[in-house]
C-alpha cells in the first residue's frame, strides 16, 4: 500500500466504521465489535506510515484545491505521526474500557456514543496529517462538534449547561483569534503550508509577529491555557471514557499539538526565539502550571481533580514550544505520549471506581484499594508517571523539558517545572497512599468510609483490561522512549 493512500484511509476508516456502527445499533455486540474492528484498522493503517517517515519520506494526499496554492491535503510529518500513534492506539484501548463502562453503568443512547468517538478520531488524525493551517482549522473544528454529544450525552440540564460551556469557549477561540491568525498568516506570506524553518520569517514586523503569535496560541483554545480554560472542567459531566478521549487520546492533545505545529512550521524556532510575545507566554503557561497545580489539590471529586491537573500539564507543552529550542520541543513532543498514557490510565481507574463502588469523592475513598487492587496499583502507576518519578514514561519528556529551560537560561521556568512536580505528589499520591494505607472508615472526621470491606470488587473486565494495558505502556514507554524520542529528533533536525 502507498503511503498515500494509507494517509487517505486513515482519516477516511473511521467514517466508514460509523457505517458499521450505526447498521449494528441493534446487535450490542455487532456494534462493539465493529468499533474495535475500525478502531485496530486505525492504527494498522498508522503503524504503516512509520517506517517511510522514519525513512524521510512525506507521504501526502491532496483533496481538493480551495484558492490557489491553497488546498484541503494532508502530509505525515514525525510529529504529526507521533500524535495519530497515540490517538489511533489509545482508541483501541478505549474502546475496550467503554464496552465495560458503558454497560456496567447502563448508559443510555451507546450507539451515538461509539458514533460521534468514531467522528472524533476521524477528526483527530486529520488535524495529526493536516499539511496546512487550513486542512487543520477545518478538522479542528470538526474535531469540536463531534464530541459535543459526549459532552452532553446524560441529556440532563447539568450537561447541556457544561456542552454550552464547551462549545462556547473552543469555538469562540477559534472563530475569534485562530481563524484570524489565520487569514492575516495567508495574507502576509502567501501560504499556509506547514513548512520546515517556518513561513514568517521576513514577512512582517515583530510587533506583528507577536501579535499573531498571541493570537494562535490563545485561539488554540483546545490547549487549555488560562483564562480559556473554563471549558475543560465543564466537560467533565460526560461518561469517563469520553473523559479519557478529551484529556488522552484526542481533544486537548490537539490543542498542544497544534501550538506545537504552529511554533514549528509557521513561526519557525529560529524567528519564535526572537518574538518578544514568546517570553511573555512562557509565563502566562508557567501561571497556569501553577495555579491550576493548587486548584487540583482543593478538588474532592476525583475527576475534577484530574481535570486541574490536565490543565497544568498541558502547559508543559505550551510552555516547552514557547521556550524556542530543540530540547523544549522534544520534550513538548514526548509529553504528548507520556501524558497521555499516564492521564488516561487515571481517568479509567476514575471510572473503575464509580462503576464498581459508586464513589466520585476522594474523601469517601479511603481504604478502597483493598477492595480494588488493581485498579489502585494502576493509579499509583499513572500518578508516578504524571509526576515524573522513575520507573514511568513521565520522566523522559520532563528531562528534556528541563533541558531546554537550560539551554534557554531560563532558571525561573525551571523553577516552575520542579515547583509543579512536588504539587503532583501533593494531589496524587495522597488518594493512592490512603486507598491502601488507611483502613476503611478512618481519615477525615465524619468520612463515612468504604462500606465494602471484605473481598475484592473491581470493575467488569473489559475496564481492567484497558487499565493494565495503559499503566504497562507508562512502564514499556520508560525502558524503550527511543521510538517517540527519535521521532521529535527528526522534528527540529529536519
Amino acid at each position: 500500500m502507498s503511503g498515500s493512500l494509507a494517509t487517505g484511509l486513515a482519516v477516511l476508516v473511521p467514517l466508514i466504521g460509523v457505517l458499521f456502527i450505526a447498521a449494528a445499533h441493534r446487535h450490542p455486540n455487532h456494534r462493539e465489535a465493529a468499533t474495535l474492528a475500525t478502531a485496530a484498522a486505525l492504527f494498522i493503517l498508522v503503524v504503516s506510515l512509520v517506517r517511510p517517515v522514519m525513512g524521510g519520506a512525506r507521504p501526502g494526499l491532496e483533496l481538493v484545491e480551495i484558492f490557489p496554492g491553497l488546498a484541503l491535503a494532508f502530509e505525515v510529518e514525525p510529529l504529526g505521526l507521533l500524535f495519530a500513534l497515540v490517538a489511533s492506539f489509545l482508541w483501541i484501548v478505549t474502546s475496550i474500557y467503554s464496552i465495560g463502562y458503558m454497560r456496567g453503568h447502563n448508559e443510555q443512547n451507546q450507539t451515538r456514543f461509539y458514533i460521534s468517538f468514531a467522528i472524533a478520531l476521524s477528526a483527530a488524525i486529520g488535524v495529526a496529517f493536516a499539511a496546512n493551517m487550513l486542512t487543520l482549522f477545518v478538522c479542528y473544528e470538526m474535531l469540536t462538534l463531534s464530541t459535543y454529544p459526549l459532552v452532553t450525552h446524560s441529556g440532563d440540564d447539568k450537561a447541556r449547561r457544561s456542552g454550552r460551556i464547551y462549545l462556547g469557549i473552543l469555538l469562540g477561540t477559534s472563530i475569534g483569534f485562530q481563524l484570524l491568525a489565520i487569514l492575516w498568516t495567508w495574507s502576509l506570506a502567501g501560504t499556509l503550508d506547514f513548512t520546515v524553518g517556518g513561513i514568517l520569517a521576513g514577512k512582517a514586523s515583530p510587533g506583528l509577529v507577536s501579535v499573531l503569535l498571541v493570537l494562535y496560541i490563545f485561539g488554540i483554545g483546545k490547549a487549555a491555557l488560562m483564562p480559556f480554560h473554563r471549558w475543560l472542567p465543564a466537560a467533565m459531566v460526560a461518561p469517563t471514557p469520553v473523559s479519557a478521549l478529551l484529556h488522552a487520546v484526542a481533544v486537548v492533545k490537539a490543542g498542544v499539538f497544534t501550538v506545537l505545529k504552529v511554533s514549528v512550521y509557521i513561526f519557525g524556532l529560529d524567528l519564535l526565539s526572537q518574538v518578544e510575545a514568546s517570553r511573555w507566554l512562557m509565563y502566562v503557561a508557567a501561571g497556569t502550571i501553577l495555579i491550576a497545580s493548587v486548584t487540583a489539590m482543593r478538588q474532592d471529586n476525583l475527576k475534577l481533580r484530574l481535570a486541574y491537573s490536565t490543565i497544568s500539564q498541558l502547559s508543559y507543552i505550551v510552555l516547552g514550544a514557547m521556550l524556542a529550542n530543540g530540547l523544549g520541543v522534544i520534550g513538548g513532543g514526548m509529553h504528548i505520549a507520556m501524558h497521555a498514557f499516564g492521564k488516561i490510565t487515571l481517568f479509567f481507574c476514575a471510572g473503575a471506581i464509580m462503576v464498581a463502588a459508586h464513589k466520585t469523592e476522594i474523601s469517601e475513598m479511603y481504604g478502597i484499594g483493598r477492595v480494588m487492587p488493581v485498579t489502585m496499583a494502576a493509579f499509583l502507576i499513572g500518578s508516578l508517571s504524571i509526576i515524573g518519578a522513575p520507573p514511568m514514561a513521565g520522566l523522559w519528556s520532563k528531562w528534556h523539558l528541563v533541558l531546554g529551560t537550560l539551554e534557554a537560561d531560563s532558571y525561573v521556568m525551571l523553577g516552575v517545572f520542579l515547583t509543579s512536580s512536588l504539587l503532583s505528589v501533593g494531589y496524587l499520591m495522597p488518594l493512592a497512599m490512603r486507598a491502601f494505607f488507611v483502613a476503611p472508615g478512618e481519615g477525615a472526621a465524619g468520612n463515612p468510609g468504604n462500606p465494602e470491606t471484605r473481598g475484592v470488587k473491581e470493575a467488569p473486565l473489559p475496564c481492567l483490561i484497558a487499565i493494565s494495558v495503559s499503566a504497562l505502556g507508562c512502564i514499556v514507554l520508560f525502558l524503550f522512549p527511543e521510538p517517540v524520542h527519535h521521532l521529535m529528533t527528526l522534528v527540529v533536525a529536519q
